[in-house]
């Protein structure tokens, strides 16, 4: 169920010691929060939802940032077993729904042969209930080329719980499940369609390989031009997916930051921008700086 939610979504000690860059020369996804009335300086990470396992790792920077810290939060608490007990029914599409009804007979066939194929843990019967992007989100990740795809937010889970520290969630589930219902059925099962159709071939992996590579850059122009890119409809609904959620989010921080250190992990795609989460809590007074994140020492030793 954990592994279900991490595809969907889609989002993410004090480091006074590690070299920082000017922010317009920076590539970094870790950000340090000072300033403004805060007694202790908190940090925001960008996540990326699934990679090899040997493609990245906790930087220090990142691992000392949650081990002075006070609390982690991330976009949902993954370790909250109600929410996690009721989700099943928020997966799935309003109205009885089903992927036959969004689909011409041909392109419900080739879904369905699909799945029949590949074999899921949940069966078809079931999973054409969902919402499609659900079940699109779960393609890109059996497609990628290694036997070992991992979660930057469950690396950070475990860390959390290693070092003692709780884990917060910015947003429920059911927040999240519903974030897809307003999106139209149609332009999900377009998507879906879309995967199935390009799976296993170069011109598939080609949009998730030019994502990869600038998270692993840590280019966040690169990753928000990437996620601005009009894809089959779903860019029209960038103020659903980002803009509004990144508004709630610097609205919520000022509070949670007070009288604490906070590690905020959110989707990368929800920092760069004018309407960014970074930009919107320099717009609010707060000093947002770069720390450097060399989260690539494993691939780098394996070279």
């Amino acid at each position: 169920m954990k592994k279900a939610l991490f595809c969907a979504a889609v989002a993410l000690a004090s480091l006074a010691g590690f070299a920082q860059q000017k922010p317009a020369e920076s590539n970094t996804l870790l950000w340090r929060i000072s300033g403004n009335g805060l007694q202790k300086p908190s940090y925001l990470f960008g996540t990326i939802h699934m990679l090899c396992a040997t493609q990245l790792d906790l930087s220090d920077s990142l691992k000392a940032a949650i081990a002075g810290s006070d609390q982690v939060y991330l976009e949902i608490d993954m370790d909250n077993m109600e929410e996690l007990m009721g989700v099943m029914n928020k997966m799935k599409m309003n109205g009885d729904t089903t992927l036959q009804d969004l689909l011409t007979a041909e392109e419900y066939t080739s879904v369905r042969n699909f799945f029949s194929q590949q074999g899921t843990p949940i069966p078809f019967s079931m999973l054409e209930k969902y919402k499609p992007m659900l079940a699109a989100s779960a393609i890109m990740e059996t497609d990628m080329e290694c036997p070992n795809p991992v979660a930057m937010e469950q690396l950070i889970m475990d860390n959390a719980k290693t070092v003692g520290k709780k884990i917060r969630g910015l947003e429920t589930i059911a927040f999240q499940m519903s974030i897809f219902d307003s999106i139209p059925y149609r332009i999900q099962a377009n998507q879906l369609v879309k995967y199935v159709k390009n799976y296993g071939k170069t011109d598939g992996r080609k949009d998730y390989e030019e994502l990869t590579s600038a998270y692993l850059g840590q280019d966040l122009k690169k990753l928000e031009a990437i996620t601005l890119k009009d894809d089959m409809g779903i860019a029209n609904f960038m103020d659903i997916l980002l803009y509004n959620r990144n508004s709630k989010w610097a609205t919520q921080l000022p509070a949670l930051m007070q009288g604490r250190s906070l590690v905020v992990a959110v989707g990368a795609g929800h920092l760069p921008g004018d309407r960014g989460v970074i930009s919107l809590l320099r717009k609010a007074g707060y000093t947002v700086e770069p720390v450097e994140n060399n989260m690539l020492k494993k691939l780098e030793k394996n070279l």
